[in-house]
């Protein structure tokens, strides 16, 4: 379908295309007039959604000690567990929506679909999806992600701040540390950063897109709010990414301190080498011994919904990140 048709972004102009990948873009879009965002539809993907492919996540109040906290939906309803994020202090978080439900799939093709035929050396793959169902007033910590990103309102307000994604609010051993160990929560952060970072607020039928793995947090205003997150790879990123974890290997596994991030040239090839051959050994279980995120210690409270329940046998965790 021809993106003059029936587009996805309703204000984008050429020079969007020149921007994108390279500097912030709050872009207009439509989709939060989907169907497949009524309250009532994502009631029954929730109602529906596998164990494994969900994050419920219970977090601290804004200005206090980082908290995070990991439990499971119980036998809720999926408007049960809607109206409990919404009267409580917890975001949930649907991962691989594409793969659970055919319809978010093609809704996804379309996006990419006309983002390709705006720019048509945007080659890429592997893209994802989730949606997040977040309280008022919820938070997201301060971190980065090794794939592109961008950020979809569709209910609700919030305020992104995007930091640089140069040192000091980033460094390659940051990268490399998530590479390796998946836990991109664990950056390094220090309050005066505010002081260089730029807020966007997002209504709903706004999205927002950054460069590759510029540092961010949000913060939600006062109301319930639903968001589409989308990522992808290029050939560029992938090959960052074997740089990221083959220097990780070097610096957690041999005691090398790695001097180089190039993504080409023999010490390039070497690192994918390594990584390959070591893809799937033991050595791969240390980060998350290390750095493993906490365990699924509640539930949430059918009687009094936005509270949660600790599980038995669970020591309440107070895991601060």
């Amino acid at each position: 379908m021809s993106v003059t048709q029936n587009p996805v972004f309703t204000d984008w102009t050429p020079r969007h295309a020149e921007l994108f990948k390279h500097q912030p873009l709050r872009l207009a879009h439509r989709l939060h007039e989907s169907p497949l965002f009524s309250r009532a539809a994502l009631a029954s993907l929730i109602e529906n959604y596998p164990r494994q492919s969900y994050n419920l996540v219970h977090m601290g109040p804004a200005g206090q000690r980082r908290l995070w906290r990991e439990g499971e939906i119980g036998d809720l309803s999926g408007a049960e567990v809607i109206d409990a994020v919404e009267k409580g202090r917890i975001w949930i978080n649907l991962r691989d929506v594409r793969r659970i439900d055919r319809r978010y799939d093609d809704l996804l093709r379309d996006v990419f679909g006309e983002l390709k035929e705006r720019m048509p050396s945007f080659d890429t793959e592997n893209h994802g999806m989730g949606i997040l169902i977040s309280s008022p007033k919820a938070q997201v910590y301060y971190h980065c992600d090794l794939p592109g990103q961008a950020l979809w309102q569709i209910v609700g307000r919030k305020r992104l701040y995007l930091y640089p994604n140069t040192p000091p609010f980033l460094h390659p051993q940051d990268l490399e540390d998530i590479a390796l160990f998946g836990q991109e929560i664990d950056m390094p952060y220090q309050p005066w950063f505010e002081e260089h970072a730029t807020a966007y607020d997002l209504e709903p039928g706004q999205m927002m897109h950054w460069p590759l793995n510029a540092p961010h947090r949000v913060e939600n205003f006062d109301c319930l709010n639903v968001s589409m997150t989308m990522e992808y790879w290029t050939k560029e990123i992938r090959r960052k990414h074997i740089v990221n974890v083959g220097n990780a290997i070097l610096r957690t596994r041999l005691g090398v301190t790695p001097k180089s991030r190039a993504i080409e040239g023999p010490g390039f090839l070497a690192k994918a080498v390594v990584q390959k051959a070591l893809k799937g050994r033991k050595w791969t279980m240390r980060g998350a011994e290390k750095k493993g995120r906490p365990p699924v210690d509640f539930r949430l409270d059918r009687a009094h919904l936005g509270q949660i329940v600790d599980l038995p046998n669970a020591a309440p965790s107070t895991a601060s990140v």
